[in-house]
């Protein structure tokens, strides 16, 4: 009778190795070229990814990464390693291993190195608390591709997401509460969820769905009063509508509305990376006090607390 042996795979998007254009413009070819992520006619999206869209945007990431690049590296990365490592130390029989959708290191590299050791029982948990087709189906899709090349295959548990799990949910609020604590109450709360297109959700995805129920989960544990905590969306990117409210805008509004202080935190990201540090805590921050704000703090994102890796550990441990 063959003997199990389990292996874990966390997945996360991925990141420029550098924060330079030539390696900007390699990441964002590889992001932007996934059907899951772009859904447009390719005959159409070739010419505009490589004739405008990388040309032109990519210097302009590459400035942006550098604001925000850490000595270790990208911040996406070097939380997501600490992860890794705070993760395995909890399974010291059980290989644990990191892997990016685009960038290094790769599926193929994380995958290839659990089967090397022996693993018969894959669990894959993509480090996206809310599922979206864009996201946690895209590694759904590269990991069937990855293993599509194997001769033997391990079994494979997959974790679609974990937006209301009670652990998750603690951890929010466990930070919430300290920078509560640390800063005094704010006149409001922003969740803030990283978009996709309205189109995504009416042709099926749950996404938005799902970022209502942790919005709700997080409400109702934090007992605060009605309309004292708000979601909205950021990283619109195109032309076509996105869920809304726009996290921009919002900013922007807030203050007319005698809103002064707020405090904003970003659930759909399981590490801190651009999206969260330059974007909120940067662009979205200096909008809310242009306007009129007063006290505007960014709430870390999860990244290696210790519950954090606690509710990893029983995420993983359920497919045991």
């Amino acid at each position: 009778m063959m003997q199990t042996k389990f292996g874990v795979l966390l997945v996360n998007l991925g990141t420029p190795e550098a924060p330079t254009t030539p390696a900007v413009k390699r990441f964002l070819a590889e992001f932007l070229s996934d059907i899951r992520v772009v859904d447009t006619n390719r005959l159409i999206w070739w010419p505009i990814l490589q004739g405008v869209i990388l040309p032109f945007r990519s210097p302009r990431v590459a400035k942006l990464y550098k604001s925000v690049w850490m000595d270790e590296g990208s911040p996406l990365m070097v939380y997501s390693l600490r992860q890794q490592k705070a993760l395995a130390a909890r399974f010291p029989d059980t290989p644990v291993e990191l892997a990016m959708s685009y960038g290094k290191p790769s599926l193929e590299d994380g995958i290839g190195r659990l089967i090397e050791r022996g693993v018969t029982k894959m669990v894959v948990l993509p480090l996206y608390p809310q599922y979206s087709c864009s996201t946690s189906a895209s590694v759904f899709d590269g990991v069937a591709r990855v293993l599509k090349e194997q001769r033997r295959l391990p079994s494979v548990s997959f974790i679609r997401d974990y937006a209301e799990h009670p652990a998750y949910i603690a951890a929010l609020k466990a930070s919430i509460l300290e920078s509560f604590e640390k800063h005094g109450e704010p006149d409001r709360l922003v969740l803030s969820f990283h978009g996709i297109p309205k189109r995504f959700v009416t042709l099926g995805d749950d996404y938005q769905q799902r970022c209502q129920a942790t919005t709700q989960a997080l409400t109702t544990a934090l007992q605060l009063p009605a309309g004292k905590i708000m979601l909205t969306f950021q990283s619109r990117f195109g032309r076509e509508p996105w869920l809304t409210p726009y996290t921009d805008e919002t900013m922007e509004s807030l203050p007319g509305q005698g809103v002064k202080h707020i405090q904003v935190i970003c659930p759909g990201f399981s590490a801190d990376c651009l999206e969260t540090i330059e974007e909120i805590n940067g662009e979205n921050r200096e909008l809310f006090l242009h306007a009129g704000g007063e006290k505007f703090e960014y709430i870390e994102a999860l990244n290696d607390r210790n519950d954090h890796i606690d509710m990893m550990q029983q995420l993983v441990t359920q497919h045991f």
